[in-house]
């Protein structure tokens, strides 16, 4: 019962954190309005907050080879609270940017720290314990777009008031369910950072190269994701409620995602969500109508929030006690990086004159053209699984 409550203790926090690193994609119009920058440096903040999630992935894991990892996210709901209260007071596009990058850290600390610990809370499902705990933040994401909707009534910065004061909350729950926890042993014989990595870089390499350019195409995709609806001749409310879909979609998927990363092997599994996702971005370029978007959307969200849990499986249900949270760390910071460059990477492409559907296009182009080498590498025996 109190690994449950910790578990639960957890999945509430994780919610707050994801929603510090969405609700910026909803706040792109409003920031644009009020701070009067362009798209460039619209994208720029969300990038930021992903940047400050990839920037301490590393010192975290060396971290902890030295302190229990329940301490650490313990540390990053407080972190979280404090920036989002930073961001709620920003007045400048500098202090804005403050606070969503160290929003960002937030996430990072966490998130290198509560995996590997979900996972030797329940070595005998990793999927499912990622899978719960995905969706649990994923409902954040479902709900980032109608929250930042109903706070535009009063004040934007409600939304991070929100944030800042439900951190705080769930923080000390979680710090009440940890201590009435008896904390799983596996990670102790992680305890030397450079060689655990090191030992491991095949593998890291290898989950890198099968989701690194999906993940780098998504940040771009569904941080403009309202702006190219609109593009596409919705109006605001209903390029915000395709967004909303999206997100709804991932919800299930998180779930049924890393029950299947439980039955299915892994490389081939990866290899077919990304595939998937390439088709899918393709024909969301050549769609049309209300009715085509909805459905897209749908397919587009499910499909893409399947990859979540299946690769953090892979990772934490294939890497050893001795290098767990030392290689997943390393794999985490890298992963985080790239997924950071796509937003401000795709506003510099639209600025430039270029088209939403030009570019994602080329992106499906390249996704299929990547699943394809990597699938004859595979068949050849050339990744590890």
């Amino acid at each position: 019962m109190t690994r449950a409550r910790l578990f639960a203790s957890l999945c509430g926090l994780v919610f707050f954190l994801n929603l510090a690193r969405i609700i910026f994609a909803p706040l792109l119009d409003v920031f644009i309005a009020e701070f009067g920058i362009g798209e460039a440096t619209a994208g720029l903040i969300v990038t930021l907050a992903w940047v400050g999630s990839a920037s301490l992935r590393l010192p975290t894991g060396w971290l902890l080879t030295k302190v229990p990892r329940h301490h650490i996210v313990l540390a990053s709901g407080t972190i979280l609270a404090v920036s989002s209260a930073i961001a709620a007071t920003a007045t400048t596009v500098p202090h804005l940017m403050a606070g969503a990058f160290f929003m960002g850290i937030a996430s990072g600390v966490y998130f290198v720290s509560a995996n590997p610990l979900l996972s030797e809370l329940y070595p005998e499902r990793v999927g499912r314990a990622m899978g719960i705990h995905g969706g649990a933040s994923q409902i954040a994401a479902v709900i980032a777009a109608p929250l930042v909707a109903l706070t535009l009534f009063v004040d934007w910065r409600l939304s991070l008031w929100t944030i800042a004061v439900g951190a705080a909350l769930v923080t000390i729950y979680t710090w009440f369910a940890a201590k009435r926890t008896e904390m799983p042993r596996a990670g102790e014989a992680d305890r030397d950072f450079v060689a655990g990595a090191l030992s491991e870089w095949r593998l890291i390499v290898t989950a890198l190269a099968l989701v690194g350019a999906t993940v780098f195409v998504w940040q771009g995709v569904f941080n403009f994701y309202e702006l190219y609806m609109q593009s596409k001749g919705l109006s605001g409310r209903q390029a915000s409620a395709m967004l909303t879909i999206v997100f709804v979609a991932g919800v299930p998927s998180f779930y049924v995602g890393g029950d299947l990363a439980d039955r299915l092997p892994h490389v081939p599994y990866l290899l077919g969500i990304v595939g998937t996702f390439s088709v899918c971005l393709f024909a969301l370029t050549l769609a049309e109508g209300l009715l085509a978007m909805v459905a897209l959307s749908a397919i587009v969200g499910f499909v893409i929030h399947v990859l979540f849990p299946a690769v953090d499986t892979y990772l934490l249900d294939t890497l050893p006690d001795s290098t767990r949270a030392s290689a997943y760390a390393v794999f985490s910071s890298v992963w985080m990086l790239t997924q950071a460059l796509g937003s401000s990477v795709l506003g510099a492409f639209i600025e430039g004159g270029y088209t939403y559907d030009g570019v994602f296009a080329a992106a499906a182009a390249f996704l299929a053209a990547s699943v394809v080498v990597l699938t004859a590498l595979e068949r050849a025996g050339r990744l590890p699984s």
